[in-house]
């Protein structure tokens, strides 16, 4: 009888090899990386990134542990930490940004039947940015003029339909976020919500010249003149909805047109909040909720900074760096695509803690986690039957 495929190729299989080879055609190696494939390296990253070891040693010790699985894992090579270091060095990182585009827009679609939040736009995307700290010492090349220390910059832009990533880049930690609105793609109708770092009107014009609409946080010198002012209900938290058009030269040659300028009161965090969009059809209150929704996107970096190895790396190069902050996004978005297809209720943080144990098992992945929820439950159960005993003297 036939095994069955390991818990972690039941992961990977998210992704098609044929899709992995046209990447690897894309991006060839000038000096193939003996014994391991561009596919091979693949595996070994997102082997490290769902089971979080911590070196390549670690990963390899606990591959060559399982050695006759090693094919059952996808593995046609034979990694060491000398030929996945090696890789990781010289093998273009552009190959998994080019994996991950796919799994993103593979995560999109099916998680485009996913509920709607009623008050929010059809197709909205919230846009930030975060820093990723490294070590100076180990990573002079990162070198980050405003900290003095070293780092690099993920940008993200989260789809706010199903809370997963749709489109990222990495960059240099001095990067400056507004020129991402050069670069990233654009869809008519669609909603992007972005912070004050986005501010700059010269490329909202180009989202508005697109058919995109946009939510942005307004700084304080920017200076305007009220064109109309609509009447707003205070206790919901609304100062002011008006209509307003650029004051200064530069601004009004860059964004000719009118803005809508909304402000709103949190009274929880008691601050004062000025919004500006071009979209003036939606309630006021639709848009604020929007913006505050862009707080996915920051729960996001944070949840991959807890449970991926984005932290400590494998490499001090900038190649090895890039490699595995985007084999950390890739092992995200393929536990994601997996707990969709196979309909699992399970929250992500669950799926990852029970699959870094389970990652060798030879069973059906909802059958593993069905027999963990089982185990859970008689667990729960047998304490409160020995809550109800009565105790002995």
């Amino acid at each position: 009888m036939q095994p069955h495929p390991t818990v972690f190729s039941q992961i990977t299989s998210a992704l098609y090899p044929v899709e992995f080879a046209r990447c690897v055609q894309a991006f060839p190696t000038q000096r193939p990386t003996r014994g391991l494939s561009a596919y091979d390296q693949f595996l070994a990253l997102c082997f490290g990134q769902l089971t979080y070891r911590e070196s390549l040693r670690d990963i390899v010790a606990c591959l060559k542990a399982k050695q006759p699985l090693l094919y059952h894992l996808g593995f046609r090579g034979h990694p060491s930490r000398t030929n996945l270091a090696y890789a990781n060095r010289h093998r273009d990182w552009r190959l998994l940004q080019a994996v991950a585009q796919i799994l993103m827009r593979r995560a999109g679609r099916l998680y485009q039947e996913a509920p709607l939040d009623p008050d929010l736009p059809y197709v909205a995307f919230a846009l930030d940015s975060s820093i990723i700290a490294l070590s100076l010492n180990l990573f002079p090349w990162g070198y980050y003029a405003r900290s003095k220390k070293a780092a690099v910059k993920l940008h993200l832009m989260l789809s706010l339909q199903g809370h997963l990533p749709a489109w990222a880049a990495i960059t240099q930690a001095d990067f400056p976020d507004m020129k991402v609105l050069d670069v990233i793609p654009l869809s008519p109708g669609a909603y992007y919500i972005m912070d004050r770092g986005y501010l700059d009107f010269a490329r909202l014009g180009a989202l508005d010249q697109a058919g995109a609409f946009f939510v942005v946080r307004s700084k304080q010198h920017v200076k305007f003149r009220v064109v109309a002012s609509r009447t707003v209900d205070k206790t919901t938290g609304l100062r002011c909805d008006q209509t307003i058009r650029l004051k200064t030269r530069w601004s009004l040659r860059a964004y000719p047109q009118t803005l809508r300028r909304i402000r709103i009161y949190n009274q929880q965090n008691q601050v004062s909040l000025v919004l500006l969009s071009n979209q003036f059809e939606l309630p006021a209150l639709v848009l604020a909720e929007a913006y505050r929704k862009r707080w996915q996107v920051e729960l996001f970096f944070k949840w991959i900074k807890q449970h991926l190895r984005v932290r400590a790396f494998y490499g001090r190069s900038q190649n090895a760096v890039r490699c595995q902050i985007w084999s950390a996004i890739c092992a995200y978005l393929m536990v994601a695509i997996v707990k969709k297809h196979l309909k699992i209720q399970k929250s992500l943080n669950e799926i990852l803690q029970i699959v870094s144990v389970s990652i060798f098992e030879q069973m059906p992945l909802t059958q593993l986690l069905a027999l963990e929820q089982e185990i859970s439950e008689s667990s729960t159960s047998v304490g409160r039957i020995q809550n109800l005993l009565p105790l002995n003297d």
